[in-house]
């Protein structure tokens, strides 16, 4: 399945991040990497704005096409090399959401729900000028699952 997504690992977690053109998936996640390798963390992304996911043994896995490996967009400034990995499998799904927050507070276990019927659990990421993205997630993250 060809998902509109950005895909990255950051430590041990893989991240899709999710949502309309222009909502800000591929600058959060970018905002991400460099804060998880500024932490010594593994960094790196799978795809960006197109997102090939799969199921293998009931986990989700994103790959990215070869027509675009090692690339994203900056939305308005253009198309730039990023390090990449070919595969990864992902554990969340992260939709940036910019103010006013509707709502305010999310829905209790919300998910993401691929097209097969599958689904990721999703978290949120409110996108505030002056604060970290990377920190927020890290915030947002259930315990059980740190970098």
């Amino acid at each position: 399945m060809n998902v509109h997504a950005t895909a990255v690992v950051l430590g041990t977690k893989g991240f899709l991040f999710i949502g309309p053109s222009g909502t800000g998936k591929t600058s959060a996640a970018l905002s991400c990497l460099s804060a998880a390798k500024a932490e010594g963390l593994f960094a790196a992304l799978v795809a960006d704005d197109q997102v090939l996911v799969s199921m293998m043994q009931r986990q989700v896995v994103a790959r990215r096409p070869a027509s675009i490996a090692g690339l994203a967009e900056i939305r308005g400034a253009g198309i730039v090399p990023v390090d990449t990995i070919p595969v990864a499998v992902m554990d969340f799904a992260i939709l940036p959401v910019k103010s006013p927050f509707e709502p305010r507070l999310p829905p209790e276990n919300e998910r993401f729900e691929l097209p097969s019927g599958d689904f990721l659990p999703l978290l949120r990421l409110p996108l505030v000028e002056g604060m970290n993205s990377f920190d927020n997630l890290r915030r947002l993250l259930p315990l059980n699952a740190r970098f």
